[in-house]
């Protein structure tokens, strides 16, 4: 006879001491220049991932960030990834991944916080109104490349850390980082340390935090999806060489107006997409959804006068944010092999590459729309009757990842938010794409989260790039405020 199968019991994980929140904030407020110092020395290291010639010193970023976490006591590694392979056959070591764990109390949650420490390249010369890689205080404002992105919130979460060890207080939960130096050009490498790692590292974590994102507003927000991405080439070739327009024109078919003519019916001058079938998989606004976006603090007339235009598609805050977030779009990108210098030059290009993108949301698969565009192109460009010849490749094919907002994850966010802000949390979607988020996903099988500290005005990837004192320092106790939500979620046991 087989015995009664026991319900599911809920357990509350306890904590050996009750949260002293106050005297977690004020060593945070006291320690407010250390932690600024902290972001200064980060900041200088020019740590940009795109330049083969600054990988030293993407090397010593990773070191600086190891040591740090060393320095607290944790079990750190530096993960080896591999090498990676240059345009011209030369290979290249990877920065390591930086792997650290603080506490292993096997009756507390553990939670892994992900971050990057490599930037977009930045020159004073682009228009910086200061040098990029020294970190300047202006009216609360630290301007410097990658402050924001994504050196800031990586200190934050250290600095949350730190805060309890000073204390003397035991971590509410286990926490453990990865911090990688490659995710402004693809995080190359990172998904197979994660493949490698899915039955060591992270067998014993129950939750993923990132915090490389930003709030929509001034009011705090979670973050719950972000949008794919198909990234392709139509590449157009004619001739065997560029011509001399005035001694060729008129004879030849051209591949740019050719290629010209097949982007002109990729998308409509409203907006709407042409491909067949690429909308079909997008599931349609829910009630719900409407009230949600209804209640996020958004101003379009402010969002107008940040990017700098008079007329947006949409006039109402609802159809900005879905088509912002949930609804897929095409973007032309550029021309490859087309004239673009100053001045003039009288070419017929032999052969010119498109390259466009259409960001993916939830349910649409990467290589159905690869299909879709690939098969789209081709009929259109058969219709030109065109001696060129048309190639069609899918670059980059990221998927789009959607979490539960009824998650006890989401559920801590917004309690940590209330404690930390007194205010109650946006919940927002990002427009663009962060593929790790996926990529845990699918390998870990964990639930994730972001957590953005970063200010709607932060500029990343821009000129003047910045991370307010303000989000910096108040993000550093959201971050310690969360850890203790996170420990007080019921584990389910049998």
């Amino acid at each position: 006879m087989n015995p009664p199968v026991l319900p599911s019991i809920l357990l509350v994980i306890s904590t050996v001491h009750a949260f002293q929140y106050t005297e977690l904030v004020q060593y945070v407020d006291s320690h407010q220049e250390e932690y600024v110092e902290a972001l200064r020395d980060w900041v200088a290291i020019e740590s940009d991932s795109s330049n083969v010639l600054k990988r030293p010193d993407l090397h010593r970023m990773m070191d600086m960030a190891a040591q740090k976490l060393r320095l607290m006591g944790g079990t750190v590694e530096l993960v080896d990834i591999g090498e990676q392979e240059l345009p011209d056959g030369q290979m290249l070591a990877l920065p390591k991944v930086v792997t650290a764990q603080f506490g292993n109390d096997s009756n507390k949650h553990t939670v892994c916080v992900y971050g990057h420490v490599d930037v977009q390249p930045a020159k004073k010369e682009d228009g910086w109104a200061t040098d990029p890689y020294n970190l300047t205080d202006i009216n609360g404002n630290l301007y410097g490349r990658g402050a924001s992105d994504n050196k800031a919130p990586v200190l934050a979460w250290i600095h949350a850390v730190e805060a309890y060890q000073a204390l003397n207080m035991e971590l509410p939960v286990n926490v453990k980082f990865v911090i990688e130096g490659m995710e402004e050009t693809g995080s190359n490498g990172l998904d197979a340390m994660i493949l490698a790692q899915r039955d060591t590292f992270f067998s014993d974590v129950d939750y993923i935090i990132i915090s490389d994102c930003g709030w929509l507003s001034t009011r705090p927000a979670l973050t719950y999806g972000t949008r794919g991405n198909c990234y392709f080439f139509a590449e157009v070739e004619g001739p065997k060489q560029d011509l001399h327009s005035g001694v060729y024109g008129g004879t030849v078919i051209e591949p740019m107006t050719d290629l010209i003519g097949i982007l002109d019916t990729l998308i409509s001058p409203s907006g709407k997409i042409l491909i067949p079938g690429i909308r079909d998989a997008v599931a349609p606004l829910s009630d719900e959804e409407w009230r949600m976006y209804q209640d996020i603090q958004f101003d379009i007339d402010h969002y107008k006068n940040k990017i700098g235009v008079n007329q947006l598609m949409y006039s109402n805050k609802v159809d900005v944010l879905a088509h912002m977030w949930r609804y897929p779009t095409v973007t032309i990108h550029g021309i490859e092999g087309a004239f673009s210098d100053p001045g003039t030059k009288t070419v017929i290009p032999a052969k010119v590459t498109a390259k466009f993108s259409i960001r993916q949301v939830p349910n649409m698969d990467p290589a159905m729309v690869k299909k879709q565009v690939t098969d789209y192109l081709h009929s259109v460009f058969a219709k030109r009757k065109s001696p060129n010849a048309l190639k069609v490749t899918m670059v980059i094919g990221a998927k789009p990842w959607l979490a539960d907002t009824q998650h006890p994850l989401y559920e801590a966010g917004k309690a940590a938010v209330k404690r930390v802000f007194d205010t109650d949390s946006d919940l927002i979607r990002e427009g663009g794409t962060i593929p790790i988020a996926r990529t845990f996903q699918d390998v870990t099988g964990k639930s994730i989260i972001m957590m953005p500290i970063g200010g709607f005005d932060d500029g990343l990837h821009s000129q003047n790039e910045k991370m307010s004192r303000y989000n910096y320092i108040e993000g550093t106790k959201l971050f310690i405020a969360y850890l203790n939500e996170v420990s007080q979620i019921r584990k389910t046991t049998v």
